[in-house]
């Protein structure tokens, strides 16, 4: 079976549905649950939309765009708390469009949709502190489990 690349799929289809790898937009979007979809960026892309991007290294990322600065944007995972800079609209792959949990779709345009974006992006510093120290007590737990 021949593989094709993020872009080729977004190229020939206009669209791009599959199941995201990794816990960075939890709890938004989970692991080997979700099925996300990503279509080609229209323009500028605005707060708070979610770009499928493609470091310099070649990793993909979907992450959320917390400011839009001139030249770049300023984007940081759901479920993290660094910041990320630097990333400009030629890495920009596609951007995300829905998400489909158990059958559903739930659109970026949803009103509770948009509530969540709001309430989790708006009160980052409390997130982020959150997100570290959930982190510190995973961890924690992880080391304390191999100890035993």
């Amino acid at each position: 079976m021949n593989k094709s690349t993020f872009e080729e799929q977004l190229a020939s289809t206009g669209k791009l549905i599959y199941t995201n790898v990794g816990n960075s937009m939890m709890p938004l979007i989970k692991q080997n649950r979700d099925l996300i979809i990503i279509e080609p960026v229209q323009g500028r892309l605005k707060k708070y939309d979610v770009p499928l991007y493609k470091r310099d290294s070649g990793q993909y990322v979907l992450h959320r765009i917390l400011k839009v600065r001139k030249q770049d944007y300023v984007i940081c995972g759901d479920n993290r708390s660094t910041k990320e800079y630097g990333i400009t609209d030629q890495h920009i792959i596609g951007v995300l469009t829905g998400v489909i949990r158990k059958q559903k779709m739930i659109k970026v345009t949803d009103f509770k949709y948009k509530l969540y974006v709001h309430l989790w992006c708006d009160l980052f510093p409390i997130r982020a502190f959150i997100v570290r120290v959930t982190n510190k007590i995973k961890r924690m737990h992880i080391y304390m489990e191999k100890k035993i």
